[in-house]
């Protein structure tokens, strides 16, 4: 059974997803994402696979006869779909040719397009867990698309903020952050012709990247034009690449694309004022340490970053030069 479940204080739905605790341990030896498990083409580049146990459906089940006067349950509309960068279970996405990721930049269009199609959807988050530090059980390449049936909690205050800034200034505010990373250049990690990639410098993650487009009229990925398309899936080819050198391992990483919402008569003017940009959430604050979010991170979301963002900027853009070395 999986349902939404309303909570007041935050003004937020929490996906309760019973469902996903009966999900089995795959044995070391078995991966159905590899071509001959049976779940998979025997052909195939990139793919996407319907999710085996989603927490959120296009035709949702009744929600359990729990709800009260006070609190609220609905029906859990939505979509959860993995999307498979290679058939080969070892690749990262800087083994990928440029054409090859190309084609994930592509699918993550396809699908973002499709999804918008179903009324109930409010909201789509493409994003990728990599790295066991960050719970990640299944190594085989791959992220996810999740279409809400709701507006989550983080999108809405950003977009508050955001419209707020743009009521008193008639600018966005993504894209202000963009320029003046530019124009300071302290946090920079690389860029090419259509985006740019730096650690914020309020980022609470030591080693938390932005990408953020040059161009100032990319609501989605929708808009993209073939060329950006090409240098998106370079940039984020490099970027991972970049990570992996920094510490010549496998860099955990959460990473997220942000989109402005549709099908809510609540955000109807959003493109003006919402754009496109990629967030990474490594939870390293060293070659072999981790920053938790503890007590104060957990409780009072006081964000603390360990690090100085300017010192792990440095150490970010000596990878990247180390790396393309490598090239």
């Amino acid at each position: 059974m999986a349902e939404f479940r309303y909570n007041p204080l935050l003004d937020d739905w929490t996906i309760v997803a019973g469902n996903r605790q009966s999900r089995p341990d795959m044995p070391k030896d078995y991966c159905a994402f590899c071509i001959g498990s049976g779940k998979v083409p025997d052909n195939y580049d990139v793919l996407m696979y319907e999710n085996d146990w989603p927490s959120m459906k296009p035709i949702p089940d009744e929600p359990d006869d729990i709800s009260t006067d006070f609190y609220k349950t609905a029906k859990s509309y939505g979509k959860a779909e993995v999307i498979l960068y290679s058939p080969n279970h070892n690749d990262s996405i800087y083994d990928l040719s440029d054409e090859h990721v190309l084609k994930i930049i592509n699918l993550w269009q396809e699908r973002f397009t499709a999804m918008k199609k179903d009324k109930h959807i409010k909201h789509v988050l493409i994003f990728e867990n990599r790295g066991k530090e960050v719970g990640t059980t299944q190594p085989h390449p791959h992220g996810q698309i999740y279409g809400y049936g709701f507006v989550p909690l983080r999108i809405k205050v950003e977009l508050e903020n955001s419209k707020k800034y743009y009521q008193q200034t008639n600018k966005s505010l993504i894209l202000k952050i963009r320029d003046e990373e530019l124009k300071e250049n302290k946090r920079i990690i690389m860029q090419n012709d259509s985006f740019v990639a730096f650690i914020p410098f309020y980022t609470d993650y030591p080693y938390g990247i932005y990408i953020v487009p040059k161009a100032d009229n990319l609501n989605t990925i929708e808009d993209f034009s073939d060329k950006q398309k090409y240098d998106f899936a370079l940039i984020i080819k490099h970027m991972q690449g970049t990570f992996d050198t920094l510490f010549n391992k496998i860099f955990p990483y959460m990473m997220g694309i942000y989109q402005p919402p549709f099908n809510d008569k609540n955000y109807t003017d959003v493109n003006d004022y919402y754009h496109f940009h990629v967030k990474f959430f490594p939870p390293l604050r060293g070659e072999n340490s981790i920053k938790w979010n503890a007590s104060s991170e957990t409780a009072a979301w006081a964000k603390t970053n360990p690090r100085i963002p300017e010192e792990t900027a440095i150490e970010l853009q000596q990878a990247y030069e180390k790396y393309k070395r490598s090239l």
